[in-house]
């Protein structure tokens, strides 16, 4: 049974999430995620408490193709970090089905070695309905598990889209994994994607695919040139590496801290800042969305407008405004 708030003002949660207690930080987040409004309130007071320990971490974004071995590449740079004496956080997006609306969540079989670590928390979310290849709360999760302690913390995302860019509006550093590729392969990476990279990581650079990952490092690392850096004081970077040899992967971390010192830290509190007035008008209009659709008015017109709209007898935006004026007549 989970614990409940204290009537005196405190949360049983607080106390042992900011001794760094795993099953505290996953009874958060499971809270966070809640959608009953009870939930809702408590987990706002809980995250109220909890903002003075955070923002101490680094914050990663990492995104990539299908298949180019994101759990891979994750679970060796954790670590080699590990090893270096971090502690790393990987919140994992996975898809949710477009029918079903279910969601695998099999990232720690996949990081099977790095989940075994204590200094390793590993929590999968399922993307929902939320575009942008992150959770709706991965930036709530992002806080609890900086305020428990974790000094390095990973978004992975589902994939990469042009959908699928809202998680460089909540890390600090924004990093695409790639294929090797060539040519023709090249026109095909959604540039909305790579406009927004900070760091791109060409893997599987090894065997016979070594020279090939060279020549698209250096194909990407001309794109780049041809695009405007989406950071400040930071030129964007091409590298290679082999997540199944471990060859270049921890190098990787020696170009994250070069990326910190180039952008600094007022730097890095202004992106911050940013990010956080981003996060509030996006949660606006989750919110705003939310409430549309529980509205009994809303509700009673949907299924003859969807109707109206599929039969071509009036157009989405007519059948949108009448959906709001009927929001706004409450």
């Amino acid at each position: 049974m989970a614990a409940q708030p204290d009537r005196a003002g405190g949360d049983p949660l607080l106390a042992p999430l900011l001794a760094g207690n795993r099953r505290a930080l996953a009874q958060a987040i499971t809270l966070v995620e809640s959608t009953r409004p009870d939930h809702r309130e408590r987990a706002d007071r809980l995250l109220a408490s909890l903002l003075p320990h955070t923002g101490r971490s680094v914050r990663l974004g990492i995104t990539g193709v299908p298949g180019v071995g994101k759990s891979t590449f994750i679970e060796r740079f954790g670590l080699s970090l590990i090893e270096r004496g971090r502690s790393l956080a990987v919140l994992a997006i996975d898809p949710s089905s477009k029918r079903g609306g279910g969601s695998i969540l099999g990232d720690k079989t996949r990081m099977e070695e790095l989940s075994r670590r204590h200094a390793a928390f590993i929590r999968p979310s399922p993307a929902g309905t939320t575009l942008g290849g992150v959770a709706r709360r991965t930036r709530e999760t992002m806080l609890l598990v900086e305020a428990a302690g974790f000094d390095t913390v990973i978004v992975e995302t589902v994939g990469v889209g042009q959908s699928e860019t809202a998680v460089a509006d909540m890390v600090d550093m924004f990093i695409v994994l790639l294929l090797p590729a060539g040519g023709d392969d090249l026109q095909g990476i959604k540039r909305g994607v790579i406009e927004l990279a900070d760091l791109i990581v060409v893997n599987k650079a090894d065997g016979d695919l070594r020279a090939t990952a060279q020549r698209s490092a250096s194909d990407y690392q001309h794109a780049l040139r041809m695009l405007r850096s989406p950071t400040a004081g930071w030129t964007p970077e091409v590298t290679t590496c082999s997540a199944l040899s471990g060859e270049g992967v921890i190098a990787i971390w020696a170009t994250v801290e070069r990326f910190l010192q180039a952008v600094g830290e007022k730097g890095l509190a202004r992106r911050r800042a940013e990010q956080a007035r981003a996060w509030m008008w996006n949660e606006v209009g989750e919110t705003l969305l939310a409430e549309l659709r529980r509205h009994p008015e809303v509700r009673k017109l949907v299924p003859s407008l969807e109707r109206e709209v599929e039969a071509a007898r009036t157009t989405p935006a007519a059948a949108a405004r009448l959906m709001l004026k009927a929001f706004h007549a409450r």
